[in-house]
């Protein structure tokens, strides 16, 4: 009854009628792919709570991602409004698993504001990971739902040095034919379409640095793969799952890590 009360007085009628629900949508969950599951009411008040003491600075008391600090930030916070998520291991145009958010809010995104929240208890995590999915009604629909893709292991030749060096030169060259437009050919960001790029929620879309030390999406060649695969929801990066070849994508992957490896003997002169 607590939560209904709870609901009542937050969201009047409406919260009466998504507890009214609650019974259907838990009876639905054995509908949906592994590691998936709609907005979980059991979870909401403590989720909420959770989500004001640390998520509503940059995210907004509304979770449309005009938080108190978002207009100072060069990249702004996430709206989760329209349930748009960029870092998934679903397909393009899918919603992220429940693993996929965990991931988010534990090790953050390098280069914004969302920091590492390795402070939060799991039952903390597992609160506000279904509280944000109150702020979308695609997360009430089936139809937006799908399993994770499965991702091969990387190549043995990453390995080795010489191997690698010459997937990374194949790479440079698939690099610069499908690439290059947006992310410039010396993968700096300054493509020629770069400055015309914009997201899904209307703000500049910039093409990622990756010549920088660490990359939004991860540091590993399986995280620069899993991107390839996926491409990010609401951006300019479509997924190339279906245009490049596995081959393709590694080496792509060995490319992006040598650039890393070039900015390391650069700053060191």
């Amino acid at each position: 009854m607590k939560i209904r009360s709870y609901l009542s007085a937050f969201f009047g009628w409406t919260g009466i009628a998504l507890l009214a629900l609650a019974g259907s949508a838990v009876a639905q969950q054995s509908d949906l792919p592994a590691g998936c599951s709609y907005p979980d009411y059991s979870q909401y008040e403590q989720g909420r709570y959770v989500f004001e003491l640390n998520c509503v600075i940059c995210h907004g008391p509304n979770g449309d991602g005009k938080g108190e600090m978002a207009a100072s930030l060069p990249i702004k916070p996430r709206s989760f409004i329209k349930g748009i998520f960029k870092y998934r291991s679903t397909p393009s145009g899918k919603l992220p698993t429940n693993d996929d958010l965990r991931h988010t809010i534990r090790n953050g995104l390098t280069g914004t504001a969302m920091g590492m929240f390795t402070n939060l208890s799991e039952q903390d995590l597992r609160a506000v990971l279904e509280y944000i999915k109150f702020f979308s009604r695609k997360w009430r629909k089936e139809e937006n739902y799908a399993a994770s893709l499965t991702f091969p292991a990387p190549p043995k030749w990453f390995g080795d040095p010489a191997a690698l060096s010459q997937r990374a030169d194949a790479g440079r060259k698939t690099f610069l034919t499908t690439c290059a437009p947006c992310h410039g050919e010396k993968a700096d960001g300054t493509g020629a379409a770069a400055v015309a790029l914009k997201d899904e929620w209307g703000e500049p879309a910039h093409p990622a640095d990756l010549r920088q030390q660490h990359l939004r999406c991860g540091d590993e060649p399986a995280d620069i793969f899993r991107v390839l695969m996926t491409g990010l929801n609401g951006t300019p990066m479509v997924s190339f799952a279906d245009t490049l070849t596995e081959e393709q994508k590694w080496e792509l992957a060995a490319y992006v890590l040598s650039l890393r490896e070039t900015g390391r003997s650069d700053a060191a002169k």
